[in-house]
């Protein structure tokens, strides 16, 4: 029950001598609630504070005020944009609105939605992109969780609401950060929230996204009767195993309380498994995972799906399973045998060539991650539905060379045939088809 604003009401906006009218209530949560709020015709949101939290809180002021003059890092944040105040002690900040097709996480989390694992890495690369652009400014977020990041299913597109807890990584804040996302030392209150402790806030919410599971919860949590505060503290803080850790299996997934784990933890290759598996053991108290290393992972996650020619789902390309057993694992939908997709290697990156992959500017040497701009696209023949070929999107010509050692060119908007042995050399990288 909303009572901290009336529809209708109209609260003053600070500094540029306007105000804005109150017209929906969003939704609340433990520092205070959301309206949608009119400004002179353009629909924004408005964070209005519970009255004991600005009393708790002293530092919330000065924090909006600076981030506001800050800027956002990225235009992923639904960063402050001005305060606003009802002339009666009352107060909160103005930001923009969140678009109707980002969801919750916690939909995500409860099935209500249905994304494909193309959209849920999409998600995972935005995320450690966006805090390596946060951490970059010397910030750090304090209270990364589901009620904080919303996400588009149909393209993996991400939003970071509640940015008024973003501080300089050390100051003194407030909050200690969400339960099941606070890094141990903080459960345990050897540590504040900074830069670092985000990093471990982060890997949680990634394994979340892809597993739809917490990292520690397994037999160990099954064993407890009652989760009150000892029992997270002990959890949480003080005995934390990673439930996939390879050393210790005490705390494994149990089947029939634990299946989302069990389930996902097969489907995904073996390179993301191990950067996991780091980051819930080694990083559980030092060497945690950096940003730059989840998002590169990320990319080549997303390189690696291949769809199932029987039934159609997505599956992953596993290198490590290719030359353990021969072959790819079978389709975890269907169960029947993979065929090798056609792909194209480029320096260190095998990218699989789907008939909707698309090359970006980081695949070819160009240290710019920009997925609204491809460079090349799998594109089948006009006439002959059989030939597919890589096709030139970008402004300058390709040379290429053929499994024969014929060398061609290719101009913009033709293609090159998408067969073995082609080398193709797209200017600061070459790479070569297999098929």
């Amino acid at each position: 029950m909303h009572d901290l604003l009336k529809i209708g009401q109209i609260v003053n906006i600070d500094s540029i001598n306007a105000s804005c009218e109150v017209k929906m209530f969003l939704g609340g949560g433990g520092q205070g609630e959301v309206y949608q709020v009119d400004i002179g015709g353009k629909l924004m949101a408005l964070k209005w504070y519970f009255p004991h939290m600005l009393e708790s809180d002293t530092h919330q002021e000065s924090r909006l005020k600076a981030a506001i003059e800050r800027g956002t890092p990225s235009d992923r944040f639904l960063w402050p944009i001005d305060l606003a105040s009802d002339g009666n002690g009352g107060w909160g900040y103005i930001m923009p609105l969140r678009p109707p097709q980002y969801k919750s996480l916690i939909d995500l989390m409860k099935r209500r939605i249905q994304p494909t694992f193309k959209s849920l890495i999409t998600a995972g690369f935005q995320l450690a992109d966006s805090f390596l652009q946060l951490h970059s400014k010397g910030l750090s977020y304090c209270d990364i969780s589901f009620g904080n990041v919303f996400f588009n299913p149909s393209n993996g597109d991400i939003l970071i609401c509640d940015n008024d807890n973003v501080t300089i990584s050390g100051n003194e804040i407030a909050i200690a950060g969400t339960p099941r996302f606070m890094a141990p030392e903080i459960v345990m209150g050897k540590a504040k929230p900074d830069a670092n402790t985000d990093l471990y806030s982060l890997a949680v919410l990634l394994f979340y996204i892809l597993f739809t599971h917490h990292p520690l919860e397994g037999r160990k949590e099954t064993q407890i009767r009652i989760l009150d505060l000892p029992a997270m503290n002990q959890l949480y803080g003080s005995d934390v195993l990673f439930i996939f850790d390879p050393n210790d299996r005490s705390n494994e997934p149990v089947a029939g309380f634990h299946d989302n784990a069990l389930i996902f933890w097969d489907i995904y290759p073996k390179f993301i498994l191990d950067l996991f598996i780091d980051a819930f053991t080694k990083g559980i108290k030092n060497e945690r995972v950096r940003e730059s290393q989840w998002r590169q992972a990320m990319v080549e996650l997303r390189d690696s799906i291949l769809y199932c020619p029987h039934c159609g789902e997505e599956n992953f390309y596993d290198v490590a399973a290719l030359k353990s057993n021969g072959k790819l694992k079978p389709c975890w939908n269907c169960q029947k045998e993979i065929q090798l997709p056609p792909r194209i290697r480029i320096e260190k990156s095998t990218i699989m060539l789907n008939s909707d992959t698309k090359l970006y500017p980081h695949h070819v040497g160009i240290n710019l991650f920009d997925f609204s701009q491809p460079i090349a696209e799998v594109s089948q023949h006009p006439t002959n539905p059989n030939l597919w070929g890589i096709k030139n999107l970008g402004r300058e010509k390709w040379d290429f060379t053929t499994a024969k050692g014929e060398l061609k060119e290719v101009q913009p908007g033709r293609s090159v045939p998408m067969a073995q042995g082609t080398k193709i050399n797209f200017g600061r990288a070459s790479g070569e088809i297999r098929a």
